[in-house]
């Protein structure tokens, strides 16, 4: 991790900050003029490249690693970009794990693992962000469009992403006049790794189509949104916005 400082920038955490759509959020972010502070699970080298290329371009950013899941990790990464920066004002949570199956055969150790990640990673981080961010903060939450598409084999997971959405619309009236806005993003097909991992070329086509405009959705796609809600859109609280092209 490289420590740096900044004065007057405003701060972001972005867990899954080495991701498909994490990494594009912390380009976006730092492109904003945010210091960034991107998280990792277990690849530190990715996140190291992002952050030196962040730097390479005039941000700041550092790297914070940890399991979303763990509350001491957590508190950790917070300490670290506290130390860092001098505050957090915008927690994004893109860490997430994607297993799909149908509901009857599902395994239930998966549905766990899945669900730790999922839930249990966005409500600590969650709940760190609710104590520790800055007056006219952002949480900003990753859900997904197939909590309305509702294709099979996607049981397990929407289930996950349907408690983000509802722990999201909770958490905004919970944060009631501390000036903290609280959204859920919900993409639609989106080509990263995770989306693309396991799926035949005729299912990538057949997602594809689904949006009017018949492309996938990108990581870039999703960051705008993401970025909106960071920053300009202070009288956007309390919503899921998806970001899929108009599928649904």
């Amino acid at each position: 991790m490289t420590n740096t400082t900044t004065s007057d920038r405003r701060v972001a955490l972005i867990t899954g900050g080495s991701g498909g759509i994490g990494s594009a959020v912390v380009e976006h972010l730092a492109q904003d003029g945010f210091a960034v502070a991107i998280h990792y699970a277990g690849n530190s080298a990715n996140a190291e490249k992002l952050a030196a290329t962040v730097r390479e371009a005039g941000g700041d950013a550092i790297t914070v690693g940890g399991d979303v899941a763990d509350e001491s990790a957590m508190a950790a990464a917070f300490d670290a970009t506290e130390a860092a920066f001098g505050g957090v004002d915008v927690v994004v949570n893109t860490a997430g794990i994607m297993i799909l199956k149908p509901i009857a055969s599902f395994d239930l150790a998966d549905l766990d693992r899945m669900h730790r990640t999922n839930i249990r990673g966005t409500f600590v981080v969650s709940q760190l962000a609710a104590n520790r961010l800055r007056s006219g903060g952002a949480i900003i939450n990753v859900s997904s469009s197939q909590t309305r598409l509702q294709h099979p084999t996607y049981g397990g997971y929407v289930a996950s992403k349907a408690a983000v959405e509802g722990m999201t619309l909770i958490l905004a009236r919970e944060l009631r006049g501390r000036d903290i806005t609280v959204n859920a993003v919900a993409p639609g097909p989106t080509g990263t790794p995770l989306f693309l991992e396991g799926k035949d070329q005729q299912t990538i086509d057949m997602l594809t189509k689904l949006s009017p405009l018949e492309r996938l959705g990108t990581p870039a796609d999703v960051a705008e949104t993401v970025a909106f809600l960071a920053g300009p859109a202070r009288w956007i609280n309390g919503q899921v916005v998806y970001s899929n092209g108009g599928i649904a």
